[in-house]
């Protein structure tokens, strides 16, 4: 094991530098026993597997921008265009802080998001008017985030999962939707997948949602060596989504699935021995 310490150490910092912007000085977030979740809690299993929350990523962005106010919010006020690495690390961070920061922290972070939803408004191409603080829009940002993290970890870290914990991890997310004042908001697996049922008609795929996926699908990597991951995890998440999702974005799910799980799989269990001997974040 000594003989690989250098193997582990150097996948710590390559996932640590991709998920935090050292330019700005950023560090992973420490886990808190003053979280707005406790030691213990499902959220914190689930929020604490990288490769789950990757693909789970990358399927729930692509869920989230069927939504024509969404994909407006995102298209029309931010830098995706050119920063889609930086969107995914805020996303990412955000995320690490209300589900292991202290509780100051999460509020601060989540406080921090209300403001810039209050400055997100305008109007869609059909000149209905679009405004990110729309309790309804923040639903549905939150069901599709929350459906597919959870899915990314059933299927490559705990596929036994129980029905129970499945509804304690929407429970426990509700939390956090609330406080970012999104409503309804489900607290159980099933009430998840009625409500998504009940937005599927407000869905929409079209020349914009296409050049959105494209810009998801093809983003630059790093480095020549991180190209084959970044690939396997771009098909893990098309992989992933529901059915529906991926037939409005035009994809397929690969030809190759049982491939692409495997390896994802393996990708998965070996960043988690990378970091089986970090003390900064534990789930439990």
């Amino acid at each position: 094991m000594t003989m690989l310490a250098p193997v582990r150490r150097a996948l710590v910092r390559q996932v640590r530098a991709t998920f935090n912007d050292q330019s700005k000085g950023e560090k992973p977030v420490p886990a808190s026993d003053d979280a707005l979740f406790p030691p213990g809690s499902v959220i914190r299993r689930v929020h604490g597997d990288v490769t789950s929350m990757m693909v789970g990523g990358i399927a729930a962005l692509l869920m989230q921008m069927l939504h024509p106010k969404a994909l407006a919010g995102v298209w029309d006020h931010s830098d995706v265009h050119g920063d889609m690495l930086g969107r995914l690390r805020r996303t990412a961070r955000f995320i690490a802080v209300t589900t292991y920061g202290h509780r100051d922290k999460a509020e601060e972070a989540i406080a921090r998001v209300k403001a810039i939803h209050e400055q997100v408004r305008g109007t869609l191409p059909d000149g209905t008017a679009y405004r990110a603080t729309d309790p309804h829009l923040l639903a549905w940002v939150h069901v599709a985030g929350a459906i597919n993290f959870l899915d990314g970890w059933r299927r490559y870290a705990e596929p036994r999962m129980s029905r129970a914990d499945q509804d304690s991890y929407f429970a426990e997310s509700r939390d956090v939707a609330r406080l970012l004042d999104a409503d309804p908001v489900p607290s159980t697996r099933a009430e998840a997948e009625h409500l998504i049922r009940q937005f599927r008609n407000e869905l929409l795929a079209d020349g914009r949602t296409r050049s959105f996926r494209d810009l998801v699908l093809n983003a630059p990597v790093k480095s020549v060596a991180e190209a084959p991951v970044q690939m396997l995890l771009m098909n893990a998440a098309v992989d992933l989504m529901p059915g529906f999702a991926r037939e409005m974005h035009g994809l397929s799910r690969p030809m190759i699935s049982p491939v692409v799980r495997g390896a994802t799989y393996g990708v998965a269990r070996t960043i988690r021995w990378a970091f089986a001997g970090e003390q900064y974040r534990k789930a439990r």
